[in-house]
């Protein structure tokens, strides 16, 4: 209990220093990494790389945010790096085969942040057995054995095959297109270890870093992703070009894993994946809950700020319907079977595209109605494997932000330019300012005049130009129904997720007849925008929690101050307290109570819970709070001591706070200030 004679300063050192000791905080780091998505190459695949831009944000950057320690490549950006993963994942398999006789293999690409390759062993890996076979390629590195290109024709390639009895190289050549079959060897003769391969590689297995190479995990994969196939196990491994890059990956990797949403959504009860309701469905607790409402309104409020209006469709339709969009022939393996009601099929919706679109038919339409601006918080399910699913980034029902804008073709620039700006202003609201862009244009298979295509590329085109972002092109890339922009947000790590998409489409208003009257009588097609600037809500959660590690912004806190009384006698005031505060708006908790002040703070902070007060005698005398806060630091999330505060006037600040999106540290020590400066 918190003794009556006891001065502030020493009250304030106390609980500060039970506070820090109770935080174990990790530390923070700049968002200078940027980490590109896998790439895949099976044998002699080509594979289209576009260019990696960043977008250029209003806000500036922070000085401190640039430090580093250092920037690592990728396989865009570096040659070299992707030569050595692709060299020291032949090594592994020559290894794996050396070891364990008898092992067959499969592909062995190199992917995002290293390589891997597919096994079939006569016995089961052990994680015990990484070690023995990192040691077995370090013998095979001091070889120095060249690396060497040789090609063949088909059937040569076919007797070498089954000579060595490798029935998935055989699956794999049998995947190749053309007659001449290219082999690459790690041996000093022709006779020694070889495969199926399209390079490129280091010179000599003596080019490896063998102190920039880990062997990382062991898991489960289906041949070529096929779970009718025959289930084989995958050694992950990474590799870079220095030792030091290594440690930073591995610095990374592990600062990941302390932000791991599924780990993070249990510990602050935030939503939960209950099997017995079945795989990759969300069930949002109440704080989870709590922040999906906050989300979801402020993204209403934005919306009908913008010029939208707000819709809300049925989760299923007739069979008819999704036969007419075209989905059931070209999405039908995404969605799920159909069930019969009174003898007619219903499908769930994996889309709600063609609900906006009826709405449209529903009504003549005009010239001047365009620009029709509606949007959706849709839930929409899909079919995934369930050995896909992960956490909130892959679910079988998730709730789209799904945007449709009807206009004429002298809208298009401008609707476009509208939407980017609401997107930004949307990702910036939950603190992403950082964007990596990608405009696709058209692919060889196309739907739609030139003349159309060369009007929403150039409408897309002109619309970045004009919020002055910078841009990549990846040529070839669009939708067969038509090009898109893609907006990659990076997180505080550097990485980078897809969520915003602007996409051009010609084939709805096609396929349902759409029109309007013009200007002159005529009835002409009319374009359409589809658009989601999260994507998907439960991902874009899963991505906030990643990105903050759980201290989220004041303003979306599912708990925005606690109260911990020293003990029951002190509870009445912080019921008071807390009424006024809810009055206001605000989300103010009391703990529970039954333990010390040092458990109170040690749980509030496990919760990361932004502000907190202990109340005690003095307190209750003074009708005041003696406020903590955590906030964001060059050095990580810290603790400040804000101070004594009349409680109305602490209510007051954080409701101004919340409100602006603020801080309420930032509030709180502006309001000391004016408060000191009076008594002055």
């Amino acid at each position: 209990k918190q003794p009556k004679h006891m001065p502030r300063t020493l009250l304030t050192a106390t609980m500060l220093t039970l506070a820090r000791s109770a935080m174990g905080f990790g530390t923070r780091f700049g968002p200078a990494v940027r980490l590109r998505p896998a790439v895949h190459l099976s044998s002699h695949a080509l594979h289209r790389r576009a260019p990696v831009v960043t977008a250029a944000v209003s806000e500036e950057t922070d000085a401190a945010d640039e430090k580093v320690a250092i920037t690592l490549p990728n396989n865009d950006n570096s040659e070299q790096l992707l030569r050595i993963r692709h060299s020291t994942a032949h090594v592994m398999a020559m290894a794996v085969q050396k070891l364990f006789k008898g092992t067959k293999v499969s592909i062995g690409p190199w992917i995002e942040k290293g390589f891997y390759y597919d096994f079939d062993p006569p016995e089961p890996f052990k994680d015990t057995d990484l070690r023995r076979i990192k040691k077995e390629m370090d013998k095979i590195i001091k070889m120095k054995l060249p690396f060497t290109e040789e090609v063949v024709t088909r059937e040569e390639a076919k007797r070498r095959i089954e000579e060595q009895n490798e029935p998935y190289k055989l699956e794999i050549l049998n995947r190749i297109k053309g007659d001449h079959i290219t082999i690459w060897h790690a041996s000093k003769n022709q006779d020694g270890w070889w495969d199926l391969c399209a390079g490129p590689h280091v010179a000599t297995t003596g080019d490896l870093p063998k102190d920039a190479i880990q062997l990382e995990s062991i898991a489960g994969a289906y041949l070529f992703g096929d779970e009718n196939g025959p289930m084989l196990q995958r050694i992950y491994g990474t590799a870079w070009e220095t030792a030091d890059q290594l440690a930073e990956h591995q610095r990374l990797q592990a600062e990941a894993k302390r932000r791991d949403h599924r780990a993070l959504g249990k510990q602050l009860n935030l939503f939960s994946i209950q099997q017995k309701a079945g795989g990759g469905l969300v069930f949002w607790h109440p704080k989870g809950s709590t922040m999906r409402n906050l989300m979801e309104t402020y993204w209403k409020e934005a919306h009908v700020k913008g010029g939208y209006e707000l819709l809300n469709t049925p989760h299923m339709a007739s069979i008819d319907l999704w036969k007419t969009s075209g989905h059931f022939d070209f999405y039908k393996d995404d969605m799920f079977d159909q069930m019969v009601v009174e003898g007619d099929e219903y499908q769930i919706k994996p889309m709600n595209c063609p609900f906006h679109v009826l709405i449209f038919k529903d009504s003549p339409r005009s010239y001047r109605d365009l620009p029709i601006r509606w949007a959706e918080l849709g839930t929409v399910y899909r079919y995934e494997r369930s050995g896909s699913l992960n956490g909130l980034f892959r679910v079988r029902g998730f709730t789209q932000d799904d945007a449709h804008i009807f206009c004429l073709p002298s809208q298009l620039t401008e609707e476009i330019l509208s939407v980017l700006q609401l997107t930004e202003r949307i990702l910036t609201k939950f603190g992403f300012t950082e964007y990596e862009v990608m405009l696709s244009t058209r692919p060889d298979k196309a739907i739609g005049t030139d003349d159309i295509w060369d009007l929403a590329t150039n409408a897309l085109e002109d619309a970045l130009k004009q919020k002055g972002w910078n841009y990549g092109v990846d040529e070839g890339g669009g939708a067969f129904y038509g090009p898109k922009i893609d907006i990659k947000i990076k997180d505080a790590i550097g990485r980078l997720w897809q969520c915003s998409t602007i996409q051009a489409d010609f084939n709805l208003p096609q396929r349902f007849e759409l029109e309007y009257t013009s200007d002159d009588g005529s009835k002409q097609q009319p374009i359409m925008l589809h658009r989601a600037i999260f994507g998907s809500l439960e991902r874009f959660f899963g991505v906030l929690i990643e990105s903050t590690a759980g201290d989220f912004p004041f303003w979306i806190s599912p708990v925005q101050m606690r109260l911990l009384p020293v003990s029951d006698d002190f509870r009445p005031y912080c019921e008071e307290v807390a009424a006024r505060g809810r009055e206001a708006g605000l989300r103010v908790e009391i703990d529970q109570g039954g333990r010390s002040v040092g458990k109170q703070i040690k749980i509030a902070n496990q919760d990361k819970v932004p502000c907190y007060a202990v109340i005690g005698a003095n307190e209750v005398e003074a009708q005041s709070l003696s406020i903590m806060c955590r906030t964001q630091g060059d050095e990580g999330v810290k603790l400040v001591d804000v101070g004594a505060i009349p409680y109305k006037q602490v209510i007051n600040q954080m409701e101004l706070a919340s409100k602006a999106g603020a801080g309420a540290i930032d509030v709180l020590l502006v309001g000391q200030d004016e408060t000191t400066a009076e008594a002055r």
